[in-house]
C-alpha cells in the first residue's frame, strides 16, 4: 500500500496546535520555546504560515501544552485530525485573515496619518491658520486622529507586547509599542505645556506616532502576503486531492454516491473517471488507464496502469474508468502526509537562523538598554530642560532597531525553497536540509536502483537455484531478490513456503524450506551474482544485469561542472561496478566495490573528515545505504534517498528525490545553494542595517523627526528581505516553466512500497 510512513515519521506530530496572537517569526520562537519546556517533548514545529505547532514526543498532557503556549502569552486549541480539503480550507484562512488584519490596520493607519501630515506640514499654507495653537480646531483633530491611530491601529502591537511582558519576555512588537507610547505620551506632555502657557514646550508627534505604527503595518502587510504566496505552493500540493469522490458497492456496479474523500475507508471501493484526480491511496480492481502520477514520480508523462497495480492519492486519470480499492482512510493519503513534512520544512528552522535567534534573544533587552543611556546622556549634555529631545532620541533608537528583518531573513528564503523544491518533485524535511545541500562538496553513489535503474535480471541460473532463491527472496524489498521472483514467475515456477526468513544488509537471504537450512548470498567472480547453499552445500548460482539510468551520465557531468567530488560506493562485484562507471563515465579511483555497509559507513565518515571533501551527500535506495544515509548527516552532510527504495533508506534521508529522475539530485543542489545564497545575504542586510541605525539614532543624527524616519528604514529594511527572497521565489519559478513550458508543477516524491 502506498505509505509515507517512514519517510515523515521525524516530523509525524502527535498533538496539533492552532496558535493565535503570533504577529511575527520571533513569536514563533517564543511558542517553540513554550512548548519544548513541557516534559514529554521531543520534537516542535511552529509555523508563522498557518498558525499551528507540531508536537511529537511522549507521554505529554495535550492539554498542558494548551496551557504552556497561553503562559507565553498566545491563545492556543487543540486542532482534530483535519480531512486534506480542511487543512486547504484552514491555511487559505489562516494566511486570509494575517493579510486582512494587517491591510485593515494599513487602511486605518493612511486614513490616520496622511491627513495628520498634511495639517502638519501644510495647514497654514492651505487656509487651515496657525493649526498649532490651542485655540485650534485643527489641533484637537490631529489629537484625535493620532489617538484613533493608537487605538485601532496599535492594539495589535500592544496586545503582543503585553503578552510578552506577561511571560515575562521581550518581543519585537515591545519596541514597537515603548516608541509608538512615547511620541504620543510625549506629545500629550507638550500639548498640556501649551495650555498651561509653560515656556518653550517640545514639539508635538502626533503625527509621527500615527505615521511610525503605519509604517510598520504596511512592512507586516507586505510579510504576510509574501508568506501567502509561499505558501500556495503547499496549497497547491493540498488542492491534487479531490473534495468528494464516487463510491460503489461492487466493481461492476452502476452510478455510485458522492462522499467526502475524508469519509473514504480502507476497503472501499471508488471510481475513478477520465480526468479526474485519484482520491485515494489503493490498489486498482477494475480498468486500465493512462495517470499522470506526478504526485509519486516529480514527472508528468502519464504511465499505463492496470488491474493489481497501485496507485496514489493525487494522481491524475487521464484516458480508462478505473475502479481502486482504498488502503487508507481518506484523512491520512499520501497527499495528507506529504503536506505535513512540506509544511514541517517550511516551519523548521535553518542552522544558520540560530545565530539569529540568539542575537534575536538578546536583541530587545540591549537596545532597551541603549535607550535608556540615549536618554540619559543627552540629559547630562543639555541639561534636564533638554528631556524632550532626549526622548525623541531614545524614541527613534527603540523604533529603528526593531530586527523585523532579522527575524525575516531565514524564513522567508526557507518558505521560497523549500515550496520550489515541493514543486519539482523533491521532497525536503526540513530547512536544515536544505542548508546542509547548500555545503554539500562530494557526492556518493549507491550503485544498484541508484545510478542504475533498479530493475535487474537475472540473466543465467537454473530452475531449481531459481526456484529455492525465489523462495526467500519472496519477503524480501532488495532489487536482486524482486528480480529473482519475476524470473520465477517467467519461468512458471512453483515458489515454495519458506520460514525463518532472515535479511543480513550486504550479504543475503537465510531460512528454513523442508527442514533444509536455504541461503542466498553474494557470490564471487566479475559479474553481480548470488550463490544459493542448502545446509551449507553449493546448489547453484544465479548472475545478474541491470542498466544504469539514462540521466546518470550527464547528471555526473553537471556535478562535476559544479566542481564536485563523486564517488561509487557499491556492494556489488568489482567488474560489474566497472562497466558501470565506465558508461557514466566516472574514472577508476572513483569506484568502490564489494563493500557492505560498515564499510559505506567508514568511508563516509572518512569523507565527511576530510575538509577539501565533506561535507558529503549520500545518494542510496536501500537498506544497505540506511547507515551511510545516517552517517552522511553526522558528519555535516546529508542523505538523499531514492523514492521507491526501500523505507529504512527513506526514514535515514533528509532529502527524498523522485525515482525517475536522477537528474533532481542537480536541481536539489541548485535550489539549496540559492536558497542559501538568498539567507546569507538578508541576514547581511539585517545585521548591517542595524549596524547603522543604532548609533545613526543614539547620537541624534535623524533630527527632530527621527522616529518617522526611523519607521519608515524599517519598513524599508523589511521590504528590501522580503522583496530579495520573492527575487528566488520568482527566479525559481521561471527556470521551472524553461525547464517544463507544457508540464504542470509537480508535487513531492513519496515511498510507493512498504
Amino acid at each position: 500500500m502506498p505509505t509515507l510512513e517512514a519517510a515523515d515519521r521525524a516530523g509525524d506530530a502527535r498533538v496539533v496546535l492552532r496558535i493565535d496572537g503570533m504577529h511575527c517569526t520571533r513569536c514563533a520562537g517564543s511558542v517553540d520555546r513554550a512548548l519544548r519546556g513541557v516534559d514529554g517533548v521531543e520534537e516542535v514545529s511552529v509555523s508563522f504560515t498557518d498558525g499551528s505547532a507540531r508536537v511529537g514526543g511522549g507521554p505529554f498532557d495535550a492539554d498542558e501544552l494548551v496551557e504552556a503556549v497561553r503562559r507565553a502569552g498566545f491563545d492556543a486549541a487543540r486542532a482534530e485530525d483535519e480531512s486534506v480539503a480542511e487543512q486547504r480550507s484552514e491555511l487559505e484562512r489562516s494566511q486570509l485573515r494575517k493579510e486582512r488584519s494587517w491591510r485593515r490596520r494599513l487602511l486605518i493607519g493612511l486614513a490616520c496619518a496622511v491627513p495628520l501630515h498634511v495639517i502638519h506640514l501644510f495647514g497654514e499654507r492651505i487656509g487651515l491658520g496657525h493649526v498649532h495653537e490651542t485655540h485650534s480646531p485643527w489641533l484637537w483633530v490631529t489629537v484625535a486622529l493620532s489617538a484613533l491611530a493608537q487605538v485601532l491601529v496599535g492594539e495589535g502591537f500592544y496586545r503582543s507586547a503585553f503578552r510578552a511582558a506577561r511571560g515575562r519576555t521581550t518581543n519585537m512588537d515591545t519596541l514597537i509599542a515603548l516608541g509608538s507610547t512615547a511620541a504620543f505620551l510625549l506629545s500629550v506632555a507638550s500639548l498640556g505645556m501649551r495650555l498651561a502657557d509653560a515656556p518653550a514646550p517640545p514639539p508635538l508627534y502626533f503625527g509621527e506616532s500615527a505615521g511610525l505604527l503605519t509604517l510598520i503595518s504596511l512592512g507586516h502587510w507586505l510579510e504576510a502576503r509574501m508568506t501567502a504566496k509561499a505558501g500556495a505552493a503547499l496549497r497547491e500540493l493540498l488542492s491534487l486531492q479531490p473534495n468528494d469522490v464516487e463510491v460503489v458497492e461492487h466493481a461492476g456496479a452502476g452510478d455510485g454516491r458522492r462522499v467526502p474523500a475524508s469519509d473514504v475507508r480502507p476497503g472501499w471501493l471508488v471510481r475513478v473517471r477520465p480526468g479526474e484526480r485519484v482520491g485515494t491511496d489503493g490498489v486498482i480492481v477494475r480498468g486500465r488507464s493512462a495517470l499522470d502520477e506526478s504526485i509519486v514520480t516529480g514527472e508528468s508523462v502519464p504511465i499505463d496502469r492496470a488491474e493489481g497495480d497501485r496507485v496514489t492519492a493525487g494522481s491524475l486519470n487521464t484516458t480508462g474508468v478505473l475502479v481502486v480499492e482504498s488502503s487508507v482512510d481518506g484523512r491520512h493519503t499520501t497527499v495528507a502526509r506529504i503536506a505535513e513534512i512540506v509544511r514541517n520544512a517550511q516551519a523548521s528552522p535553518a542552522r544558520i537562523q540560530r545565530l539569529a535567534d540568539r542575537i534575536s534573544a538578546v536583541f530587545v533587552p540591549a537596545v532597551l538598554a541603549i535607550a535608556a543611556c540615549t536618554t540619559v546622556g543627552w540629559m547630562l549634555v543639555l541639561g534636564l530642560d533638554g528631556w524632550a529631545v532626549a526622548l525623541i532620541h531614545a524614541t527613534t533608537v527603540l523604533v529603528i532597531s526593531c530586527p523585523c528583518a532579522l527575524g525575516l531573513a531565514t524564513p522567508s528564503a526557507v518558505m521560497a525553497g523549500a515550496g520550489a523544491a515541493s514543486r519539482r518533485g523533491i521532497l525536503v524535511r526540513s530547512a536544515e536540509a536544505l542548508e546542509r545541500v547548500a555545503g554539500v562538496r562530494s557526492v556518493v553513489f549507491d550503485k544498484t536502483g541508484t545510478l542504475t535503474l533498479g530493475r535487474p535480471r537475472v540473466v543465467s541460473g537454473s530452475d531449481d537455484a531459481v526456484r529455492l532463491a525465489a523462495a526467500l527472496a519472496h519477503a524480501s524489498t532488495h532489487p536482486l531478490s524482486r528480480a529473482i521472483v519475476h524470473e520465477a514467475d517467467r519461468r512458471g515456477l512453483a515458489i515454495p513456503d519458506a520460514s525463518g526468513v532472515q535479511e543480513r544488509a550486504g550479504h543475503g537471504l537465510r531460512g528454513r524450506l523442508d527442514e533444509r537450512s536455504v541461503s542466498v548470498s553474494r557470490g564471487p567472480g566479475t559479474r553481480t551474482t548470488s550463490v544459493v547453499h542448502v545446509d551449507g552445500d553449493e546448489v547453484g548460482r544465479l548472475e545478474f544485469e541491470d542498466e544504469p539510468r539514462p540521466d546518470a551520465p550527464e547528471l555526473v557531468r553537471r556535478l562535476r561542472d559544479r566542481g564536485l567530488a563523486i564517488e561509487i560506493l557499491s556492494g556489488d562485484q568489482a567488474g560489474a561496478v566497472d562497466r558501470l562507471g565506465d558508461r557514466v563515465g566516472l574514472g577508476p579511483d572513483e569506484r568502490r566495490a564489494r563493500l557492505a555497509p560498515e564499510d559505506k559507513l567508514r568511508r563516509i565518515a572518512e569523507l565527511g573528515a576530510t575538509p577539501e571533501r565533506g561535507p558529503v551527500a549520500m545518494v542510496g535506495d536501500g537498506i544497505n545505504d540506511a547507515a551511510a544515509l545516517a552517517e552522511a548527516r553526522r558528519t555535516g552532510g546529508i542523505g538523499v534517498a531514492i523514492a521507491g527504495g526501500t523505507d529504512l533508506a527513506i526514514e535515514s534521508a533528509g532529502v527524498v528525490i523522485p525515482g525517475e529522475s536522477l537528474a533532481k539530485i542537480d536541481e536539489l543542489l541548485d535550489v539549496g545553494q540559492r536558497t542559501m545564497r538568498t539567507i546569507r545575504q538578508n541576514l547581511f542586510f539585517a545585521f548591517f542595517y542595524n549596524t547603522a541605525a543604532i548609533p545613526a539614532a543614539a547620537f541624534g543624527l535623524l533630527g527632530t523627526h527621527g522616529p518617522l524616519i526611523a519607521a519608515g528604514a524599517m519598513a524599508a529594511s523589511d521590504i528590501c528581505v522580503i522583496g530579495n527572497a520573492l527575487l528566488l521565489h520568482w527566479s525559481l519559478r521561471r527556470d521551472e516553466r524553461v525547464a517544463s513550458p507544457a508540464g504542470p508543477a509537480s508535487a513531492p516524491p513519496v515511498s510507493t512500497r512498504r
